[in-house]
């Protein structure tokens, strides 16, 4: 294995550990420790914490080394209006684009959705519900688009398993409006697709206001 394929490799294990509340915020980022857990050296942990960090999940305590970063409900709102703007682009251009076999990818990261979701399975339904959304953003064709939405993407990722654990109605319509939004892209309807989304963000920030306390991500003061 290439040392970059085990940065890589490590970062996504730390990253999905953080995002799950297995590395609670304070918790300090030890490369020895973490080495020891992932069974590999320290140089691809040194360079997965730095990529923590440039993700806004961990931040450097000078004499005391990395450290998983607190929640924060004032950044998410501001990343949810920068998402707005990137994502609603990427599934207008999407929609005027999309092929058959965009449509049968998405599919299949939905089926995968549903599947992991009924099995209990977080780690799965993070990732099946990422590479939905990145299925469709790449149907934009836009290299530069598809990699400014990645940052704040996965920054917000922090609090997803908030969205994925509310239970009843609002899950369900926030399932309803992945439905939606793929039709939407498949019926080459650009502003059918924005409407989607914005209602998906929407209702993410209800959920969110419910599991996390504050107010509304799209609440004015």
């Amino acid at each position: 294995m290439r040392h970059r394929t085990m940065a890589e490799y490590a970062l996504e294990q730390l990253r999905e550990s953080i995002i799950l509340g297995e590395l609670p915020a304070g918790t300090p980022l030890r490369l020895d420790e973490l080495a020891r857990s992932l069974g590999m050296s320290i140089s691809p942990i040194r360079e997965a914490v730095r990529q923590l960090e440039a993700l806004g999940l961990a931040k450097h305590v000078p004499h005391q080394g990395a450290r998983v970063l607190d929640f924060d409900v004032d950044e998410l709102r501001d990343l949810f209006q920068v998402r707005l703007a990137l994502e609603s682009l990427a599934v207008r251009r999407a929609a005027e684009r999309f092929t058959e076999q965009d449509a049968t990818s998405a599919r299949v990261h939905l089926y995968r959705f549903d599947e992991s979701r009924a099995t209990g399975d977080v780690r799965r339904t993070l990732r099946a519900h990422s590479d939905f959304h990145f299925a469709l953003y790449e149907a934009s064709q836009s290299q530069w688009l598809v990699a400014l939405i990645r940052p704040p993407w996965m920054r917000s990722e922090r609090y997803r398993p908030a969205l994925l654990a509310s239970a009843g109605e609002p899950q369900d319509r926030h399932r309803e409006l992945d439905e939606r939004l793929l039709d939407a892209c498949a019926a080459h309807d650009p502003d059918a697709a924005a409407a989607a989304l914005y209602s998906h963000l929407e209702l993410a920030s209800v959920i969110f206001e419910h599991e996390l306390g504050g107010k509304g991500i799209f609440e004015r003061d």
